[in-house]
């Protein structure tokens, strides 16, 4: 990607997350980057492209932040709730819920290309716990990664109030996985 592509990206990356996808036009995104439109649809073609690499980008960092909590994890046990840890780490520069929830509120149509990546990211989530869960032995995995997900996409929720749900549901988290181990 050039450096122009970089800074619109950053740009709407910023923009879409704190204002909305729906709400921030091209304009204001290549005023962000110092491009013209022009720049901005020859890097990315379209808007709709602009937020499919937005949420790429997200998705690329946030399945490199969970990877590195399970490969530091002492137990297949432990590595269950690992994602529980990133989101933590996550949560330190993202406080106003999940993009990838909130794209999928704006963005309702399956064929927008943004949303198969937004779907993506949470069958990853979903598959990733299942996953952990069975190599860890518990019983019935697929049940199991389905609460934690709903644990997990909770906090993701109740984010932008002033709650501090994480550490309420990460102790859940483990609670459930130590019943079914």
């Amino acid at each position: 990607m050039t450096p122009a592509g970089r800074r619109i990206l950053a740009a709407a990356e910023e923009l879409f997350y704190d204002r909305g996808i729906t709400a921030v036009g091209v304009d204001l995104i290549a005023e962000h980057s110092g491009v013209t439109k022009r720049t901005l649809y020859n890097q990315f073609g379209s808007k709709d492209h602009l937020v499919a690499a937005y949420l790429t980008g997200r998705d690329q960092r946030w399945r490199s932040l969970v990877r590195a909590a399970v490969d530091a994890c002492d137990s297949p046990v432990e590595a269950v709730t690992a994602p529980f840890d990133a989101l933590r780490i996550w949560s330190g520069t993202n406080t106003r819920g999940c993009a990838f929830v909130n794209a999928l509120a704006e963005l309702p149509d399956p064929s927008h290309p943004a949303h198969r990546i937004a779907v993506d990211q949470k069958l990853w989530l979903l598959d990733l716990f299942e996953g952990l869960a069975t190599a860890a032995g518990c019983s019935g995995p697929a049940a199991v990664a389905s609460r934690l997900l709903v644990l997990h996409e909770g906090v993701l929720a109740a984010q932008p109030l002033p709650l501090d749900t994480l550490p309420g549901s990460t102790d859940l988290a483990r609670t459930v996985v130590r019943a079914a181990v």
